[in-house]
């Protein structure tokens, strides 16, 4: 029976442990404060830096955004319903929101939101409450044209937050523009078939550029969730120098993580 009782605690605190591992938030410290990251469901996220909140995204409905700040910036990264979501943003407080989008998301919006929105290409820079933001591109391999994902429609997005910079992927593959970044402190990269890559891409585009934080993000696909302890494993092993840290992107199915 002591072994029985033994080997039932030793699992439970087994258990424990591995979600313990599975954060429902973050925090990064940078020159201006703390960069608190909270992810919302998916590719959804909000992060809050220097009394400003950013909505990455937006999708989920109010509910999802329960006891959250209103967003003073809101980056969306694509047309498709995990990136835009028109429902959700008209059930957000967006009145005082500035909405960084690509010309692709801009032509889809209520014209309500029309003197909100700054309009951004691949390449391009702007500055946004004081944020430095670039926009990148996005898109899968090869290039074709029926791709899920074209070059130039959606925009991943890199902010200056003081001394930090952020790289939000977006639907992506491990494509050269990715490979070649630079100085990259936070990244988010995603990783679900068919719509961006498996761990095994993401893992060498994440490997190619260094940032010295990522978050898997966007990991569901048709078959289910992506192994992004495998991922870490992947990245970590080669290069000590880059933390791998999981968050609770889908708080429904946490357990199947």
């Amino acid at each position: 029976m002591k072994l029985k009782a033994l080997f039932t605690l030793f699992l439970s605190l087994a258990l424990w442990q591995a979600q313990a591992q599975i954060a429902t938030y973050d925090k990064i410290e940078t020159s201006k404060g703390p960069l608190v990251i909270q992810p919302i469901q998916h590719a959804s996220m909000v992060l809050t830096w220097d009394n400003k909140t950013i909505y990455v995204d937006p999708t989920g409905g109010a509910k999802a955004y329960a006891g959250t700040k209103a967003p003073d910036l809101v980056l969306i990264t694509d047309i498709h319903g995990d990136h835009l979501d028109v429902a959700t943003l008209d059930s957000i407080k967006l009145d005082s929101a500035v909405l960084v989008v690509p010309q692709a998301v801009a032509d889809k919006l209520p014209s309500k939101y029309k003197a909100q929105v700054v309009v951004m290409k691949n390449g391009q820079n702007s500055t946004q409450l004081n944020i430095p933001i670039q926009a990148v591109a996005m898109y899968n391999l090869p290039e074709t044209a029926d791709a899920k994902h074209p070059k130039g429609r959606g925009n991943g997005y890199i902010l200056q937050l003081g001394d930090k910079r952020v790289y939000i992927a977006g639907d992506t593959e491990d494509i050269p523009e990715m490979r070649a970044l630079q100085h990259i402190d936070v990244a988010f990269v995603p990783m679900n078939l068919p719509y961006t890559m498996d761990i095994n891409q993401a893992a060498s585009g994440v490997l190619a550029f260094k940032p010295k934080v990522v978050y898997p993000y966007h990991y569901r696909g048709q078959n289910g969730f992506s192994d992004v302890e495998a991922f870490k494993k992947a990245v970590e092993s080669k290069n000590k120098n880059i933390a791998v840290r999981l968050l609770t992107w889908y708080p429904d199915k946490a357990t199947k993580q």
